[in-house]
């Protein structure tokens, strides 16, 4: 299975290198970085170690450098893609585990569940996560354990088959209510997650406004 690994980042300098070795001594699989707009030197950090990178010229939202990494693996006609925020905090040791369980339980996407380790996670994002995953359980008949995690395997039939419309945070949360309308199989390998202080440009209330505008969409699709 040719597989990429697809990690948008926006301001991620401090980080991206230390990412992007952990990732190389897991796997050899082709790394793109998505560089949505930053105003430091991430594109540049990412280059100079050999690294492919698509730039947004501004910042436009994690939904639109995932769509555009997305259409740059259909492109190259890769047969799925991992995706790993660029923060540090998915850690690239769990890459096996995802591929292992999409291969033996033929799952569609595989996310990385965190429920097993919330101990460090701050409150607000833990109570939405919960109210967003049981929420998007419903709706597609399928169990999600934790829906905002952006730790995925996907594979890109699924990718090809649903048109993305938003371009946010609320984007991989649309990748799951489409798939799991469409009866594609998803998954959950447990992991952990690392917080070190890092800011999170995810602003609660207007993300919540936008998970809602999209889940009330779902009704109508």
């Amino acid at each position: 299975m040719n597989i990429g690994i697809l990690i948008p980042a926006y301001n991620a300098e401090k980080y991206i290198k230390s990412v992007i070795a952990k990732t190389q001594a897991i796997t050899s699989y082709r790394i793109v970085v998505v560089d949505d707009g930053s105003t430091d030197h991430t594109a540049e950090q990412c280059k100079s170690i050999g690294i492919d990178v698509l730039s947004h010229s501004t910042n436009k939202g994690k939904g639109e450098a995932l769509k555009s990494g997305f259409i740059y693996m259909m492109q190259h006609e890769f047969d799925a893609v991992i995706t790993l925020d660029a923060d540090g905090q998915h850690d690239p040791q769990f890459i096996p585990a995802f591929i292992q369980a999409a291969q033996a339980d033929q799952y569609d996407i595989v996310i990385g569940s965190r429920m097993t380790d919330l101990k460090d996670m701050p409150f607000h994002r833990r109570l939405s996560n919960k109210i967003t995953s049981l929420l998007i359980s419903l709706r597609i008949g399928q169990r999600v354990e934790d829906s905002q995690c952006g730790y995925r395997f996907i594979k890109m039939d699924v990718l090809r088959r649903i048109a993305l419309k938003t371009h946010f945070f609320e984007t991989e949360s649309e990748i799951l209510l489409k798939s799991g309308l469409m009866n594609f199989r998803i998954g959950h390998v447990p992991i952990h997650t690392i917080y070190a202080g890092e800011s999170t440009a995810m602003k609660l209330v207007i993300d919540t406004l936008r998970f809602i505008r999209l889940y009330l969409s779902s009704f109508f699709w």
